[in-house]
C-alpha cells in the first residue's frame, strides 16, 4: 500500500513537472495582438438572447455614435488599437458583398427582407441606425444619421490600405469563398488585408483550400482541438487537430489546459498555432472589462478578441 501511494505520488510530481506553467519560458518577441469584434459598435443587454432576438432593440445606453460594420466604427477601432477588424458579409444578387451582420434587414433597418436577397445599390438606400433603441422604443437615437447605407467589402478595403480584416461567412454556401477568392484574384494587393476567415464551415474551409496560407477556423476545428487536448495534453503532446491553425480559447476555460499559460503557448507556438483569447461563451464573447482583462496573461503573445475596443485597446496598448 505504501509503494503504491509512493508511486502515485511520484507519477503525480512528474504529472506536476511536465506543465508547470512557471518552468516553461514565456514567449519573446511575439506581440500580443487584438481583434475587434465588429468595429466600435452599440452592445446589448444578452438576457434571453436567442438566434432570432433583435439586438438592436435592446442596447445599453450608447455612449458613442459608432455602429457595427460601418466605416467610422472600423476608423474608430483601428485608432483605438486595434490589429484586426472583425467583419460580416453578405452577397448581394449584383455580385458585391454587402457589410452587414444580420441575415435579414428588419431588426436594425428600415426596410424589411434577407440582406443577400437585395443589390448593393438597394443596400446603400437603407437606414442601416433606424433600428436601435435603447429605451424599449421610446428614443431611436441613430435614425437619419446615416446617410451612405450598407457598405461593400470593396468599400471596405478601399477605405482602408493597413487595416487587416477577420471575415465571417453568415451562411452555409461554399460559393461564398469562390467568389471572394476571385475579389482577391482581382485585388492581389487586398490578399494580405484579410487575415482569415471563419463562420460558415462549407466557405470557411473552401476558402482555405482555394487562397494558400489563408488562416481559417470553425467552432468544430476548436471544440475538437481543445477536447482531445485536456484529455492527453498532460503527456505534453499536442493533437493533430491543434497544429497548424487557429484556436480561439474562452478565457475561463484556458486555466483548464495543461500548462496554462507559458507551457501550453509554447507548445502551441512550437507547432504553428496561434492562440485567440475570448471571454466566457456565456456572456459576450469578448475580453471587454477591466475583470476580465485579468485573465490575459503577461507576456501573451496571441490574440485577444474584444467587444470594446475602444476600452481594452489603450490599456492593452500601454502595458
Amino acid at each position: 500500500m505504501k509503494r503504491l501511494l509512493l508511486f502515485f505520488l511520484a507519477m503525480a510530481m512528474v504529472l506536476y513537472l511536465v506543465n508547470a506553467s512557471w518552468l516553461a519560458p514565456s514567449l519573446q518577441g511575439g506581440d500580443l495582438k487584438i481583434i475587434s469584434h465588429r468595429g466600435v459598435h452599440q452592445t446589448y443587454d444578452r438576457t434571453g438572447l436567442d438566434r432570432d432576438t433583435c439586438t438592436a432593440s435592446r442596447i445599453y445606453p450608447p455612449e458613442h455614435a459608432f455602429l457595427e460594420n460601418t466605416l467610422p466604427s472600423m476608423a474608430a477601432a483601428f485608432s483605438a488599437g486595434a490589429d484586426i477588424v472583425e467583419i460580416d458579409i453578405h452577397p448581394t444578387t449584383d455580385g458585391q458583398f454587402a457589410v452587414f451582420h444580420d441575415w435579414t434587414l428588419d431588426c436594425r433597418t428600415n426596410e424589411t427582407g434577407v440582406t443577400r436577397n437585395h443589390s448593393l445599390n438597394d443596400l446603400k438606400t437603407v437606414d442601416i441606425g433606424y433600428g436601435y433603441t435603447a429605451d424599449g422604443g421610446k428614443t431611436f437615437p441613430f435614425r437619419g444619421k446615416s446617410n451612405n447605407g450598407i457598405p461593400s467589402l470593396k468599400e471596405v478595403l478601399a477605405a482602408f490600405p493597413h487595416g487587416q480584416f477577420l471575415i465571417n461567412f453568415k451562411s452555409k454556401d461554399v460559393r461564398e469563398a469562390d467568389q471572394l477568392e476571385k475579389l482577391l484574384l482581382a485585388h492581389p494587393d487586398w490578399r494580405p488585408r484579410i487575415w482569415g476567415v471563419y463562420g460558415g464551415e462549407a466557405p470557411t474551409r473552401q476558402m482555405g483550400s482555394l487562397v494558400p496560407g489563408m488562416r481559417n477556423f470553425t467552432k468544430a476545428d476548436t471544440k475538437t482541438c481543445l477536447r482531445e487536448y485536456l484529455a492527453i495534453g498532460w503527456s505534453g503532446y499536442v493533437p493533430e487537430t491543434c497544429r497548424g491553425r487557429q484556436i480561439l480559447v474562452p478565457s475561463n476555460y484556458a486555466p483548464w489546459l495543461w500548462g496554462w499559460p507559458n507551457r501550453f503557448l509554447k507548445r502551441m507556438n512550437d507547432h504553428d498555432t496561434e492562440i485567440v483569447l475570448a471571454g466566457p461563451p456565456s456572456g459576450s464573447g469578448g475580453i471587454d472589462s477591466l475583470d476580465q482583462l485579468q485573465s490575459v496573461p503577461d507576456n501573451f503573445s496571441g490574440y485577444v478578441w474584444t467587444n470594446k475596443i475602444e476600452i481594452i485597446g489603450p490599456i492593452l496598448g500601454n502595458r
